[in-house]
């Protein structure tokens, strides 16, 4: 896995496909592996960069506490020194987050931007959840303990643990199975998601943009999408009417149809 450095800090990250570049940014305690299932069939027609972010991964993993402009400005630091001047963006939750603050802080870096599962500040009762899974992480084993636990279940339908239990065991032995996230940077991890606030930058994002919702999402939910779709101008709105928080991995084919829908319009 190639590393690069960025403000003094190690960024782990990894490249597959040829073509334009698309920068896939992670979710809350995940590494660049997250966006497996969307590699075959964006790698098709772009190059992408999934990376680490700091506190995840095999990235470094500064004290926090964590927040998503600074994050923007990491991925911003880190595009430059592997030389991309503008790529595709896509985030998924807090990749998100950060990736509304990289489209607002830095637009000459952002040819496109694809919120999912994404929020514009974080209410009261995202709040509630995130203290709840702080918590969870705080008095089980491990991380991955609380992700598979507390974070999983809001973020997949009752179906797929109800019709699919072989798969939900497939994707928590997939998180078992990635680089282990120490509790302090999983914890600092979440401040940022706590802290998050971008209402005053959406109106500076001039990227074409996709936003995207799971209709059963409980964590950030469909009443998320009018104060985007409303901030950022001329923005597209999809909702996957079967799906929750985690659609790239509960239905990968109707994400990736939909999302590379969007990036194959606005490519070139």
């Amino acid at each position: 896995m190639p590393q690069v450095d960025v403000d003094g800090l190690r960024i782990n990250y990894d490249v597959q496909g040829e073509g334009e570049p698309l920068v896939l940014i992670p979710y809350l305690a995940a590494d660049h592996a997250c966006f497996a299932f969307q590699l075959p069939a964006y790698t098709a027609e772009f190059s992408c960069v999934s990376l680490d972010l700091p506190g995840s991964g095999e990235s470094d993993k500064p004290p926090g506490p964590y927040s998503t402009e600074t994050y923007a400005d990491q991925v911003a630091g880190f595009l430059g020194a592997i030389g991309i001047e503008s790529a595709h963006v896509a985030g998924v939750s807090l990749g998100a987050a950060v990736a509304t603050h990289l489209a607002a802080r830095h637009p000459e870096r952002v040819r496109t931007l694809s919120l999912h599962s994404a929020w514009d500040r974080t209410d009261a009762y995202l709040r509630t959840i995130l203290e709840m899974w702080r918590s969870l992480a705080a008095g089980l084993p491990t991380v991955a303990d609380a992700v598979i636990q507390g974070i999983f279940p809001l973020c997949f339908t009752p179906e797929m643990y109800d019709e699919r239990p072989d798969y939900a065991q497939a994707l928590a032995d997939f998180v078992r199975g990635r680089p282990a996230q120490p509790k302090d940077a999983f914890l600092a991890q979440t401040e940022a998601v706590l802290a998050h606030d971008a209402g005053g930058a959406l109106g500076h994002i001039s990227a074409p943009t996709l936003v995207t919702f799971g209709a059963h999402d409980m964590v950030t939910s469909t009443r998320f999408a009018d104060p985007l779709t409303s901030g950022i101008g001329g923005s597209e709105l999809v909702v996957f009417e079967h799906l929750s928080h985690g659609a790239l991995h509960e239905d990968p084919d109707a994400f990736n149809g939909a999302t590379l829908d969007f990036l194959m319009r606005h490519r070139g």
